[in-house]
């Protein structure tokens, strides 16, 4: 960033209780400051203690705003703001200092700034309170989780799992969503030097009480380990106990346990870094939670902030824990944990070194991956994608340059436009044709008398069309991908009217010079655009044994030799599966009202019900945009068609960490390594088993991640279409 932005920061959340949505605003901000945005956090309620608030006061642009005090919101009183009043008054913050990111928490409050509207695409919302399950996410959910999405410049996801989720079910999600999980400040003194455990061992919680958190259970863990010779104290750090309607007299009996158990110190409400300064003085963390709470999709703060300060914690053994911490790490309790299993935990921590020193050393590796520094890098590169420097062609303009985009089809346009309208100095507006070769010619000569320079995508109609009436001192730009050439509409283009024309690789660029006889100074090459941070994700069990295809029509597509490559590896190793992400070719009627094209698919699904080689053994997925979660579970992508223009599959799947296999279809080496290009099915079936080993198949998926990162990143690509729109 070249410029100072300006973030608003509000949760519907109390920072006068230490939880961690209240947690979550102090780090947000403390992230934005170190990211560089000057910043400021509004409060929900007034604060009457400054543990959350005063770490903030010294931080380099951050203002803390006080609607109570500074008399925002009059009459208001003590009461906290509802979500509307909320809305109004960021709003009105708004107008008197524009911000450039609103960062919101909370579903009802996100949902009320969205329906309001004066945020529109400037939101950046963290949302934890929504289904987490399918059997939870109603169509409603659905509905209002796509409107936030709609309006959103980005879903804040504190898990890859959430997001995958969110990508799912709410489509509009996709390509929003990015992570950002939870950040743990260092610790704020010297972590003691542990020789062995104290007397009576230090059992350490911090954070809110309620049932589901077990914390009513905690409590009675020394007794329990006292009938094991095991002399121990439960430190417990915070002041929030919830009243829960399912658990009638649950915080009456919370309060009386932590202060009436002999064993139980309660250090109540204190500032976060003297919460861990006490937790550094202990033995062993406390994690566990019932078992209803295994399927979330949520990081537990407390782990890491445990693991920073060196403490091995007892938690629940569920999926995300054994990928942060391992398989084998020692001291998970059962999904459906009893107090009896919570105390075999804690036991083996008391009476195993070498298992407490392991869990230890697992934590405080899993930490390191969420420090302050790492969040508030990842917020840099979140805030560097949405807000890019100006060109410096454009910079001494004395208004924008106006870009006008035009076609019947821009899903290969769409991130680039997002892009452009993100750039200072660019005014950016579109012509959408509603099929290839209908549009409204009013609108389209509008957008031919205001723009500056025109891109038509695909060189069809619309650049016959706008070829033809280009506004003099105009440029044209128009992008032929492979179809437009056999169908004839480059000859009806005036070429002299079109300044340049970008192929999407260099064996296409080639053809175009050999079948229209335009000038080569014309014709130029820029490949297609990979999203390559969204589609870098960690893989699922079992990816290295899954092949993918995406998209299977029409015919030379060639779902056929692909069904020839997984035959060949099964008839060694059944654990190959084929998965094919793509619309059935019935639902194109283009292609299903061809007798060849019917007969093709036809032999093709006989062959999968005949074939004792893939019974079982191909699963077709639905057609989405949520390609990057569906490749987390590939672990080579085929491409096996006749011909491509370029075909992103490859470069999608190799952005992935999948490794790459391609048929030779022209072109194709002057786009893909050769490595990763096979002259038969079975060659490309030979290579594949080759990668038997799990690291050479994860060496040779980062050789492609690398590669596609180098040649095809949106960054790269984007850097490329600029400085053609902003040169001449």
């Amino acid at each position: 960033m070249t410029r100072t932005l300006r973030a608003l920061v509000y949760g519907d959340v109390d920072l006068n209780l230490i939880d961690g949505s209240a947690v979550w605003a102090q780090s947000t901000v403390q992230a934005l400051s170190r990211a560089g945005c000057r910043t400021r956090l509004v409060l929900k309620a007034p604060v009457e203690t400054g543990r959350l608030t005063d770490p903030l006061a010294g931080l380099p642009g951050v203002t803390v705003v006080r609607p109570y005090e500074d008399h925002l919101v009059p009459g208001q009183g003590a009461h906290p703001l509802s979500p509307f009043q909320a809305s109004q008054l960021l709003a009105r913050l708004d107008e008197e200092e524009p911000c450039d990111l609103l960062v919101l928490r909370g579903r009802r409050l996100v949902k009320q700034l969205v329906g309001d509207g004066h945020f529109h695409g400037r939101v950046w919302a963290y949302l934890t309170d929504i289904p987490q399950s399918p059997a939870q996410m109603t169509e409603q959910d659905r509905v209002d989780l796509a409107r936030i999405a709609n309006a959103s410049r980005h879903l804040l996801c504190q898990t890859e799992e959430l997001r995958c989720f969110l990508e799912a079910w709410v489509p509009e999600a996709c390509g929003r969503a990015v992570l950002c999980p939870p950040a743990v400040p260092e610790p704020g003194v010297p972590l003691p030097q542990r020789d062995g455990l104290h007397d009576p061992v230090r059992l350490v919680y911090t954070g809110k009480f309620a049932p589901r958190w077990n914390t009513l259970p905690m409590t009675r863990l020394p007794a329990r380990l006292a009938e094991r010779g095991i002399r121990a104290e439960l430190h417990a750090v915070g002041d929030k106990i919830h009243k829960d309607a399912a658990h009638p007299g649950f915080d009456i009996a919370m309060a009386e346990a932590l202060r009436t158990t002999a064993e139980v110190v309660h250090h109540g409400g204190v500032p976060r870094e003297e919460a861990m300064r006490i937790a550094a003085d202990c033995d062993l963390g406390l994690g566990w939670r019932d078992s209803s709470l295994d399927a979330s999709l949520e990081l537990s703060t407390k782990v890491l902030e445990f693991g920073s300060l060196g403490l091995p914690v007892v938690l629940n053994r569920t999926p995300a824990h054994e990928a942060l911490l391992g398989t084998d790490y020692p001291l998970f309790v059962p999904g459906d944990a009893a107090l009896a299993d919570a105390v075999d935990a804690v036991t083996l921590a008391v009476r195993d070194a070498e298992a407490r020193q392991l869990a230890a050393d697992r934590c405080a590796e899993a930490a390191r991956q969420y420090t302050m520094e790492a969040a508030a890098a990842r917020w840099r590169a979140h805030l560097d994608g949405a807000f890019p420097t100006a060109p410096a062609a454009v910079a001494g303009r004395g208004r924008p340059l106006r870009i006008g985009v035009a076609g019947h089809d821009l899903k290969f346009l769409t991130r680039l436009l997002d892009h452009f309208r993100a750039l200072p100095g660019l005014d950016v507006r579109v012509d959408a044709w509603p099929a290839l070769a209908r549009h409204d010619p009013a609108a389209s000569r509008e957008l031919a008398d205001w723009a500056d320079v025109v891109v038509v995508e695909w060189c069809g109609p619309a650049a016959v069309w706008y070829s033809r009436h280009k506004r003099r001192g105009s440029r044209l730009i128009v992008r032929l991908h492979r179809f437009e050439l056999d169908a004839g509409y480059p000859r009806q283009v005036d070429i002299d009217a079109v300044d340049r024309v970008v192929c999407v690789s260099p064996y296409y660029a080639r053809s175009t010079r050999e079948r229209t006889g335009w000038p080569a100074s014309k014709i130029t090459t820029i490949g297609n655009w990979v999203d390559v941070d969204q589609l870098d994700r960690p893989k699922a069990p079992g990816a290295r044994h899954r092949l993918g295809m995406i998209g299977i029509a029409p015919s030379r597509k060639r779902l056929d030799l692909g069904l020839d490559v997984l035959e060949a590896l099964r008839a060694q190793d059944r654990r190959w599966h084929l998965s094919v992400k793509s619309k059935p070719p019935w639902e194109y009627w283009w292609i299903w009202n061809k007798p060849e094209e019917r007969a093709h698919y036809e032999a093709i699904l006989r062959r999968m019900q005949t074939s004792p080689l893939l019974e079982g053994a191909v699963v077709f997925d639905q057609f989405g945009p949520d390609v990057p979660n569906w490749l987390r579970r590939v672990g080579h992508v085929l491409s096996t068609s006749d011909d491509e223009s370029f075909h992103l599959a490859p470069a999608e799947g190799m952005a992935s960490g999948a490794v790459p296999a391609l048929l030779p279809w022209p072109g194709a080496d002057e786009i893909y390594d050769r490595r990763w290009i096979h002259d038969t099915p079975e060659a490309m079936a030979e290579s594949i088993a080759s990668l038997a080993d799990q690291d050479d198949w994860r060496a040779a998926g980062e050789t492609a991640r690398g590669q596609v990162r180098e040649g095809f990143s949106l960054e790269r690509v984007a850097k490329d279409w600029t400085e053609l729109l902003v040169s001449g």
